[in-house]
């Protein structure tokens, strides 16, 4: 049965952080290299996306854990995984190969429950994050046009990262935490440009991050101006994350549930 049906149905739950999950297992350095990357030039720990390729078993151990506690919709090992955030870790060559292999590991254990139990579907979410980088605000004081990335530069990004999760096998692209609405626009263009490559279109999940009380992101935005901002594009869904505390949360959630 389609996403678009069962969600007519029921509510559909979605996993939750990938990052204190991985926290719990106490990783090393030598743990993020593993082999394969033992004599790479700067320090990889904090790469939590690189776990898919070097501790693959501890991320689907994770996606089984929320799917054994009820998860219908588990998120690919992806956040950090594009050129831009990559280049801390001098890993830019590696986009697709960690967004194709999340998307299958990911897909791999979203099947085998699904085979368990066939009336209750589970469903994969390639993560798209919001990068390292703002296109709106700049990190520098003195000179208030200095922008550190270019809405090109992030289009570039996400296409390659959206193109390995779409490949791997995905059923919903989840654009996340955003904290800037023009990189969600960079993120929203990517992504139609590659269902226009590849003829073949996904829903589309959109996710912003409010900062404090104000009920504002951090470039300055309200959730119903982040709404308003986004509805040109055909989405499946739109929500908050990564924010405040849940009874903090309630006021914008309605804010959102009446935009």
């Amino acid at each position: 049965m389609l996403l678009e049906e069962i969600i007519k149905q029921r509510i559909l739950l979605l996993d939750g952080a990938m990052g204190t999950m991985i926290q719990s297992y106490a990783l090393n350095e030598s743990d993020y290299r593993g082999d394969r990357f033992d004599k790479h030039p700067c320090d990889l720990k904090g790469n939590n996306d690189l776990l898919s390729l070097t501790q693959p078993a501890i991320i689907e151990e994770i996606h089984t854990k929320y799917l054994e506690a009820g998860a219908d919709i588990i998120e690919t090992n992806t956040f950090n995984a594009n050129g831009i955030s990559l280049m801390d870790y001098r890993m830019v060559d590696l986009v697709y190969e960690l967004n194709l292999a999340s998307a299958q590991i990911a897909r791999r254990v979203a099947n085998k429950f699904t085979d368990i139990n066939p009336i209750k579907p589970r469903f994969v979410a390639g993560s798209i994050g919001p990068t390292n980088k703002t296109a709106s605000i700049s990190p520098k004081m003195e000179d208030p046009s200095f922008r550190s990335v270019t809405f090109d530069e992030l289009v570039k990004a996400y296409t390659e990262q959206v193109s390995g999760l779409m490949d791997g096998g995905v059923d919903i692209l989840l654009v996340e935490t955003v904290f800037d609405t023009l990189n969600a626009k960079a993120a929203l263009f990517a992504i139609d440009q590659v269902f226009t490559e590849k003829k073949k279109k996904l829903p589309i999940i959109i996710s912003a991050t409010i900062v404090d009380k104000s009920g504002r992101m951090l470039a300055g935005q309200t959730i119903e101006a982040f709404v308003i901002s986004t509805s040109h594009a055909d989405l499946f869904g739109v929500g908050i994350n990564c924010s405040l505390g849940a009874r903090d949360m309630l006021p914008f959630l309605k804010d959102l549930a009446n935009s």
